[in-house]
């Protein structure tokens, strides 16, 4: 367990990276781990995470806010931080002010990626964004690439091609991988978390709850590294 609460933000310039998907099935892991209330700031324009809630099998573990701009973003994570155990933004893709607002705040800044040469391109101004961020806002911002949508039978030649490039440029890159599962569609066609579903409605669940677990494992280790690490500079 994360020993505040953590904000963790989904950037991604390219949509359908898997940035939604990655938020919710992470909110489903940690509401179920924390056993608390796990905050979703739904700063997409397109409020899918509004559909999700509208169909009304939404776990009470899960509370999500509709972020209206660039004047609300901040309040929101402020009290979202006073009421969750963890705080997750899915972010839109466009570079803004909100953006920008909201990766300063984070303590973990997760960019979904494919094995894409365009995601990989894509991966590259989202880092750019974050740095820009530290300089502007006077601290460091984790981040990490999060390989998503990935092929339960085989490793292409793309992603294992991607993966080296950012290894050899000593980018951070999740240990998990979130591989293209049947369950993760049906939470969103079904309005529930991962925990709510049944076998009986989706073949794999087991797979995909070793997914989550595995995915939610590595960024609360990663969460817990950078805080012992700022403990031990102060």
């Amino acid at each position: 367990m994360v020993k505040k609460t953590p904000v963790i933000v989904f950037a991604s310039p390219k949509g359908g990276a898997g940035k939604t998907t990655a938020s919710l099935v992470l909110a489903s892991e940690l509401s179920e781990q924390f056993e608390g209330t796990v905050t979703i700031i739904d700063a997409d324009p397109n409020y899918p995470f509004k559909r999700w809630r509208d169909i009304g099998n939404k776990p009470d573990s899960i509370d999500i806010i509709l972020d209206e701009s660039e004047d609300t973003i901040l309040d929101n994570i402020e009290r979202a931080k006073k009421n969750s155990k963890a705080v997750l933004i899915d972010l839109e893709g466009t570079k803004n002010v909100r953006v920008t607002y909201a990766v300063s705040q984070a303590d973990l800044v997760i960019i979904p990626v494919q094995g894409s040469i365009l995601d990989a391109n894509e991966a590259t101004e989202a880092i750019k964004l974050i740095k820009h961020t530290e300089r502007g806002f006077n601290r460091q911002i984790d981040f990490a690439i999060l390989f998503t949508r990935m092929s339960a039978a085989i490793t292409s030649r793309n992603f294992s091609d991607i993966s080296r490039q950012f290894i050899e440029a000593d980018m951070p890159v999740l240990e998990a991988r979130l591989i293209e599962r049947e369950a993760f569609k049906t939470i969103f066609s079904t309005g529930k978390s991962l925990y709510d579903l049944s076998n009986s409605q989706v073949s794999g669940l087991s797979k995909a709850k070793e997914d989550s677990y595995n995915f939610a494992a590595t960024v609360v280790q990663k969460i817990n590294k950078a805080y012992e690490k700022k403990f031990e500079s102060a």
